[in-house]
C-alpha cells in the first residue's frame, strides 16, 4: 500500500530548492532531482485509488498537491501532465486490456509519459492522425513523429496514439528506451523550457500485441480526462502566480534605494509598492480559488468514470467549469507577471535575475488551447444553450 507522507512538505521544499539551484544557473538543465525525488516518493501515484496502490488523494487534494509543486518547480509540474491524465484513464469503467499491467507500474512510481500531437495534423485535437501502427510480417511496427512531447523524455514508459491498419484510433504504450525511439531535444517555447516538450520519432518500433491500449468508445465523451487536462495546466498557472507573490514581496524587502520623489523614504513603507504586490497576491488567490472550485466540479465526473461509468452530463459540467477558469485568469495573471518590475525597479530587468521567466511560462501555459475559442463556446452555451464541441480535447 502507498505510505502517507507526513514529509510530503519537506520533499516539496527540496524540489524549490533544487529549482532555486536550476534557476541560479540559468535554468538550463531539466529537473531531474526533481524527476528522482517523484519516483521515489512514488507522486506519481496520488491519485491511484488505495486499493491499488495509489494515496488515493480526492480532486481537490491533488490540485491543492499539484499547486504547491508548481510553486516550487513549475517545470516538473508540467512534465508530470500526461502521466496523471493517463492515471484517470486506467481507472475508468470498464476497465481497458492491459489496465492492471500499468496501474502495477504507476504503483510502484513509475512514469508514463506520452505524445499525441502532430504537426501535420490541420485540424488540433482530432483522431486522424499520420503516426501508424502497422502489422508487418515481422510483427506490430509503430511509425510516426510527435510533437509537444511534453515529459516524455524523462519517463518510463510512453502512450503513443495511432491510427491502426483498419484506420481506427488506437495506443501503445512502451518503454521510453526501446530500440527506433528518438527524442529531439528541439523545444524552443519561450516558457516552460525544461519540459522536454520536443519531437519524438519512432523509426519502426517495434510493438508487442499486449502493448496496444485499446482507446475504446468513449472518444469526444471522456470529457473529465479532458477537462483534467486543462485544469491541470491552470494549476499550474496558479503555483506560479504564488512564486511571483513571493518574489515581487522579496524584491520590495530587499530594495535600498527608492526615487527623490518618492512618497516615503523606505520601500517597504511605500504604499503605491504595497498596493502593487497585494494586487499580485489577490490574482494568485483567485487563480487558486478557482482551480479549486472547477477541481470540485471535476470530481463527481471522475468519480462516476471509476465506479458506474463515464457520465455525459457530469463530464459536462466538468469541462466547462475548466474552461471558465482559463478565461477568467489567462488576462489578470499576465497582467500580474508583467507588474512585478513595477516593484524592483530597473535592476529587476536584467537578464540574470530572470523575472520575465513567471510571464514567459504563464503565456506558454495560456497558449494551449487558446482562450478566444474557449470564451466563444462559453457564450454560445450561455446564449443558445450550445453543445460542447465534439471532442474531449476541449
Amino acid at each position: 500500500m502507498f505510505r502517507r507522507m507526513p514529509a510530503l512538505d519537506q520533499v516539496l521544499a527540496e524540489i524549490a530548492e533544487d529549482y532555486r539551484r536550476r534557476l541560479a544557473d540559468g535554468l538550463t538543465e531539466p529537473p531531474l532531482r526533481g524527476l528522482k525525488l517523484v519516483r521515489e516518493h512514488r507522486l506519481g501515484a496520488v491519485r491511484l485509488a488505495r486499493e491499488l496502490g495509489g494515496a488515493g488523494y480526492t480532486v481537490p487534494e491533488f490540485f491543492d498537491h499539484l499547486i504547491a509543486l508548481a510553486e516550487a518547480d513549475p517545470d516538473l509540474a508540467h512534465i508530470l501532465r500526461v502521466h496523471h491524465a493517463l492515471v484517470e484513464e486506467l481507472q475508468v469503467q470498464p476497465s481497458r486490456p492491459g489496465s492492471d499491467r500499468w496501474i502495477a507500474v504507476v504503483a510502484e512510481g513509475g512514469l508514463i509519459g506520452g505524445a499525441n500531437a502532430e504537426r501535420s495534423q490541420k485540424s488540433i485535437g482530432g483522431n486522424d492522425r499520420d503516426t501508424r501502427l502497422v502489422a508487418t510480417a515481422d510483427g506490430l511496427r509503430l511509425r510516426g513523429q510527435k510533437f509537444y512531447s511534453t515529459g516524455a523524455q524523462f519517463s518510463d514508459y510512453l502512450r503513443i496514439t495511432a491510427q491502426g491498419d483498419d484506420g481506427a484510433p488506437t495506443a501503445v504504450v512502451i518503454p521510453v528506451d526501446r530500440a527506433g525511439v528518438e527524442h529531439v531535444d528541439d523545444w524552443d517555447g519561450i516558457g516552460q523550457r525544461q519540459t522536454g516538450s520536443g519531437t519524438t520519432v519512432f523509426h519502426d518500433v517495434e510493438v508487442a500485441a499486449d502493448e496496444v491500449f485499446p482507446l475504446g468508445a468513449t472518444i469526444g465523451l471522456d470529457r473529465a480526462r479532458g477537462a483534467l487536462m486543462q485544469l491541470y495546466l491552470h494549476a499550474v498557472a496558479a503555483g506560479i502566480l504564488r512564486a511571483l507573490t513571493t518574489d515581487a514581496a522579496t524584491l520590495v524587502r530587499g530594495r535600498r534605494r527608492t526615487y527623490t520623489f518618492a512618497s516615503v523614504d523606505q520601500p517597504t513603507a511605500d504604499p503605491q509598492l504595497l498596493q502593487v504586490v497585494g494586487e499580485i497576491d489577490a490574482v494568485a488567490y483567485a487563480a487558486q480559488a478557482l482551480v479549486r472550485s472547477a477541481a470540485a466540479e471535476l470530481a463527481p465526473a471522475l468519480q462516476a468514470a471509476r465506479t458506474t461509468g463515464i457520465d455525459p452530463e457530469l463530464e459536462k459540467r466538468s469541462s466547462i467549469a475548466a474552461a471558465r477558469v482559463k478565461v477568467a485568469i489567462q488576462e489578470p495573471a499576465l497582467r500580474a507577471a508583467s507588474r512585478v518590475f513595477d516593484v524592483g525597479g530597473a535592476s529587476a530587468i536584467q537578464a540574470s535575475a530572470l523575472l520575465d521567466r513567471h510571464w514567459r511560462n504563464l503565456r506558454t501555459l495560456f497558449s494551449h488551447n487558446p482562450t478566444v475559442y474557449k470564451a466563444r463556446v462559453l457564450g454560445d452555451v450561455a446564449v443558445n444553450g450550445a453543445d460542447l464541441p465534439e471532442s474531449s480535447f476541449f
